[in-house]
């Protein structure tokens, strides 16, 4: 179904670049390499982090990591936030995909072993990856806007993810100290 519906998207933006007289066979070239280059560059991404997840398995740094935080005597909230700063700090340098891939198999037992429900910490994962790439002072995102609005200055742009980064924040703290909402909807599925 998400692939017909993907499919129709598709036709209709063409259908639309051709009734505008916008499409031409140099453009439609053009479009074609790009979508090339960044399915090439997301395979990579993905090949990558499966090579990269393998050695980390083989090598057993995941329940080595684990055995490790264990000997802390951390409360189970305070590894949770140990690993949500880890995911703040990566969002400086890694995009979102790739932070993922590289670092759920190395969570992962770590998050079982404390006895956190694992669809409630992919959404948390996905939340903090995401605030992560807005927060200052690098917030890839926040540079990307900045390329596409090239008159506006960056500090201009942090001020004004600011109300954004904070709303975030609360909801992510909604998240963490009330899995409920999360894991509704999901008690429900057969």
């Amino acid at each position: 179904m998400l692939r017909k519906n993907r499919f129709l998207l598709a036709i209709g933006a063409f259908v639309f670049a051709l009734g505008r007289r916008r499409l031409s066979w140099v453009t439609l070239y053009r479009v074609l390499v790009e979508s090339a280059q960044t399915t090439a560059m997301i395979f990579f991404i993905l090949i990558g982090a499966i090579m990269f997840s393998n050695f980390v398995n083989i090598a057993g740094l995941p329940d080595d990591l684990a055995n490790f935080v264990e000997t802390l005597g951390w409360s189970s909230l305070a590894v949770l936030f140990a690993i949500l700063g880890i995911y703040l700090i990566l969002g400086a340098v890694l995009e979102s995909l790739s932070m993922i891939l590289l670092t759920i198999p190395i969570f992962y037992p770590i998050v079982e072993g404390l006895g956190f429900d694992l669809i409630w910490f992919g959404v948390i994962v996905v939340v903090v990856t995401e605030i992560s790439l807005i927060t200052p002072p690098i917030g890839l995102n926040v540079f990307v806007i900045r390329s596409v609005l090239p008159e506006v200055p960056t500090g201009t742009i942090f001020k004004g993810i600011i109300p954004f980064l904070i709303a975030d924040i609360i909801r992510l703290a909604l998240l963490v100290f009330v899995p409920a909402l999360v894991l509704l909807l999901p008690s429900y599925m057969p």
